[in-house]
């Protein structure tokens, strides 16, 4: 018998059931949400099912009862009861202004007019689609004598797509502000509504025009409602990945939590299937996150901070386009994910953060590597394999080469008008992305009973403790002792690694701002 085919780019829910693909049942977290009134919003990052889960209640609440054979929600759904639903879409195509957003609100609403036999035609030449949503609501529920289902999917998409330009985002979201606030006074009209997006803008008070609205972007009931788990690959993909190591795949591709059980990207699972079990960056390479890595540059962030992030549920939970968090950011748009969650002071949440799998890590890496050094791919690659191999060797005068040709060759326009490179976080924030990008496992500003070191690396039998230093004279001249080496050896930084079984160094490093490159390397074996 024939595999199922991979609903590879199909976010149709009717397409799916009716045709032979495969489908992960996910109907018994919607039974639970679909249930009862409400207002419900869900924040994932992008292609991770949040199109599919749309479509998914679309069809129930439009009782298209053969679509759900078979499938846990089939004998508890009342299929007497159908609702009138209005669906807003931003998922397709990019809106660059005002104008634009304007133009698809009325394409959109036109859609759904013909769909549930209305309309508002006037008020949509007259420029006013806020006002034709409004009577889209009214009307469909004296129509169809039930209350109206409201579904949004990409809710927040025509800001991102602005995201680089301040005045554009604002205007824009200016604009999707009257069409959400619509809401707040229809209340006695509406069932149901569900909003999903990559981001959540609280202060900018998008959600003010829905009451009470529900987030279960991190409720544990639904950590589990996008993507794919360990038992669906097991079960539903068996055959698909029949002979696959489980350990390695989970490596690569797992790993995003949501305060519940982790899940796989499912468009990662799809592609890695199509293309014979192949381990790339597929999800990673839909979208690079170009304006965050400006970002990063622009508010001079410091790279190897992103080992060891712990931030309050106000980081996780807000976005403003004036004044962007790049963590925020990253967590939201799926770069970072939780590790784990404690409770700090005044009993609030602390959440600890963490990259979720090697498929993120090798790809952001390589991606800062490029925003930080301007290098094309032909260039850092080398350098990667030779400083990769040297480490897993502890070849360490090779590894001072690599470091002294990898400064050398970023372009000189890198320190035109830009003060980075004059801060020792910019040289170990370099050698953090490179690092990262070969998979070594770094411990930044490693805390001793003494102090803390500025990175630890560990890779194959080695560990290497490192501290670095600027020295911002116009002429360098070697000094003896090296006073990273020094500093290490005095303050005991590398003792709780002693007796591991592993080959331990101690690498003390001198940057000089004018020579915007590694100047001194000493090292000792202990």
């Amino acid at each position: 018998m024939p595999l199922k085919h991979l609903p590879i780019g199909i976010q149709t829910f009717s397409k799916i059931r009716e045709g032979d693909f495969v489908y992960v049942d996910k109907t018994k977290q919607v039974y639970d949400l679909a249930s009862r009134e409400g207002a419900f919003f869900l924040s994932r990052p992008r292609r991770f099912g949040k199109s599919m889960l749309v479509s998914t209640f679309q069809a129930l609440f439009e009782g298209k009862k053969h679509l759900f054979e078979g499938l846990y929600i089939y004998d508890k759904w009342d299929w007497s009861k159908t609702y009138p639903v209005i669906k807003i879409d931003f998922a397709a195509g990019i809106i660059e202004n005002r104008a634009q957003l304007e133009h698809r609100l009325c394409t959109i609403f036109e859609d759904n007019q013909r769909r549930l036999k209305l309309n508002c035609d006037s008020l949509l030449q007259e420029g006013d689609p806020a006002g034709c949503f409004q009577i889209l609501i009214q009307k469909a529920y004296e129509r169809y004598n039930q209350k109206v289902v409201i579904l949004i999917d990409e809710y927040d998409k025509p800001i991102l797509d602005n995201i680089e330009n301040l005045d554009v985002a604002r205007g824009v979201r200016e604009g999707l502000k009257n069409i959400y606030s619509v809401m707040k006074g229809q209340d006695e009209y509406i069932q149901f509504v569900f909003m999903t997006g990559v981001t959540k803008f609280s202060k900018v008070s998008l959600f003010s025009g829905i009451n009470q609205i529900k987030d279960i972007t991190l409720s544990p009931n639904y950590a589990t409602i996008c993507g794919y788990t360990q038992n669906d690959l097991e079960t539903t993909f068996a055959e698909h990945l029949a002979g696959v190591n489980w350990e390695k795949l989970k490596e690569w591709y797992n790993g995003y939590s949501f305060l519940g059980e982790s899940v796989y990207n499912p468009y990662d699972i799809l592609l890695f299937i199509s293309e014979q079990q192949l381990y790339r960056s597929y999800w990673f390479e839909t979208g690079s996150p170009s304006f965050l890595l400006k970002l990063f540059k622009q508010k001079r962030y410091f790279l190897p901070e992103l080992e060891g992030i712990e931030v309050g549920e106000e980081i996780l939970d807000s976005f403003d386009v004036e004044d962007i968090n790049p963590v925020t950011l990253l967590f939201q748009a799926g770069y970072l994910t939780i590790d784990k969650m404690g409770i700090g002071f005044n009993e609030r949440p602390i959440f600890n953060l963490r990259v979720p799998n090697k498929e993120v890590k090798l790809a952001l890496s390589d991606q800062f590597i490029n925003a930080y050094t301007e290098k094309m791919a032909h260039e850092k690659l080398p350098i990667q394999e030779h400083l990769y191999y040297a480490l897993i060797q502890g070849k360490l005068d090779v590894v001072e080469s690599e470091i002294k040709r990898l400064f050398v060759s970023i372009p000189w326009r890198n320190f035109t008008n830009n003060e980075l490179p004059s801060t020792e976080g910019y040289y170990a924030s370099v050698m953090y992305a490179f690092l990262s990008s070969i998979n070594a496992r770094i411990i930044p500003e490693d805390i001793t009973n003494h102090g803390q070191v500025d990175m630890t690396i560990m890779i194959g039998d080695y560990v290497y403790v490192m501290e670095f230093k600027l020295d911002k004279s116009d002429n360098y001249e070697t000094v003896q002792p090296n006073p990273a080496l020094i500093q290490i050896e005095k303050r005991g930084y590398a003792q709780k690694y002693i007796g591991q079984n592993k080959q331990l160094f101690l690498v003390g490093m001198i940057f000089n701002k004018e020579a915007r490159n590694l100047v001194q390397m000493d090292w000792r074996g202990v």
